[in-house]
């Protein structure tokens, strides 16, 4: 028998999940806050509005680059490749799951809850405490997970099998919950029960209801939907590199001496350092420890993650200008 084969015509490729997401939350967000200041704005109170929609932009554009955002997102693309699981879209979903929790802190907001406005204003309030202990507390047992399992990955190279033992079966079993891309939703869902990205927003939908006379609902609600689209956009870049930077063909990645295990070292220790310091934070708010516990929970982290896309970016690049030498000297 003769298996006929039919050639399909050629098709445009479709733009991948991430691209329309990221797409869509700009569309959705701006076009409201753009298309309320054209028809809808008083006189006078345009140029207010779009100050207001670039604020919310600018907080979700730097808010992609927090540490712990970095880290989970480098960390958990690098597992997923090295257990041969899919790992596109990690940030993408990450940055969803965290916007849910600002977009849902807003909706209460825009239906005028008074006393979580105030909650929220104040940092001795017993709603800002609870959820300052928590969003940490979840974000770094994450981040040491992720971490512990990368330093056992390096372990494994250098003795030439897996860990063994409870412990590890413990912590394996832990990791199979994040099998797939879609599963950091929940991940950055639990991030952002923290009460630094909420408070912004939240502050942001107050300073512009205040400023604007009458501000309809849905203005407010566009202010979650342009922060996230922010967030999302520049978290979806950073997975995107980092994919790149791990997905080398091993022939090619041995043209850097320990370029995985330099990129793997760079990224959990950052994990580390993220994760206890968020520690000592909590541990310092809850049972007033001094000493090295204060000084770690005083350390400021707030520009580590750009520092660590950097140091991974030149990673990168530097393996890249590597390798295409060595091929054009090889040419030759």
């Amino acid at each position: 028998m003769t298996l006929l084969t039919v050639e399909s015509t050629p098709r445009l490729a479709r733009p991948s999940t991430a691209i329309v997401l990221v797409a869509a939350l700009h569309v959705l967000g701006w076009g409201t806050l753009l298309l309320t200041a054209a028809v809808a704005a008083p006189d006078g109170a345009a140029n207010g509005l779009l100050a207001t929609g670039l604020a919310a932009y600018a907080l979700g554009l730097r808010h992609a680059f927090d540490a712990d955002h970095i880290a989970a997102i480098d960390n958990t693309t690098r597992r997923l490749l090295e257990r041969g699981l899919p790992a596109r879209n990690v940030g993408t979903w990450f940055a969803l799951g965290h916007s849910t929790v600002v977009f849902g802190l807003s909706v209460v907001l825009a239906w005028g809850a008074a006393s979580v406005a105030g909650a929220l204003a104040q940092d001795t309030s017993l709603l800002h405490q609870i959820t300052g202990v928590w969003g940490p507390s979840i974000s770094s047992a994450f981040l040491l997970l992720l971490a512990a399992l990368g330093i056992g990955a390096l372990l494994s190279r250098r003795r030439g099998g897996l860990p063994g033992g409870p412990v590890w079966r413990a912590l394996s079993s832990l990791e199979g919950t994040v099998d797939r891309p879609s599963r950091m939703f929940g991940v950055g869902l639990l991030f952002g029960l923290g009460f630094d990205t909420a408070t912004e927003i939240g502050l942001l939908a107050l300073a512009g209801t205040a400023a604007a006379t009458a501000l309809p609902w849905w203005l407010v609600l566009a202010l979650p939907v342009i922060f996230a689209a922010g967030m999302t956009a520049l978290d979806t870049a950073q997975a995107a590199v980092a994919h790149r930077a791990y997905s080398f063909p091993d022939r090619e990645r041995r043209t850097l001496s320990g370029y995985a295990t330099w990129m793997a070292l760079i990224s959990v220790s950052v994990a580390v350092v993220v994760a206890l310091v968020q520690l000592s934070g909590v541990a310092s708010e809850l049972w007033g420890w001094q000493g090295p516990t204060a000084w770690l929970s005083g350390l400021a982290i707030d520009d580590l993650g750009i520092w660590l896309t950097a140091a991974l970016l030149i990673t990168w690049l530097s393996l890249l200008a590597v390798t295409a030498v060595r091929a054009r000297s090889a040419r030759r």
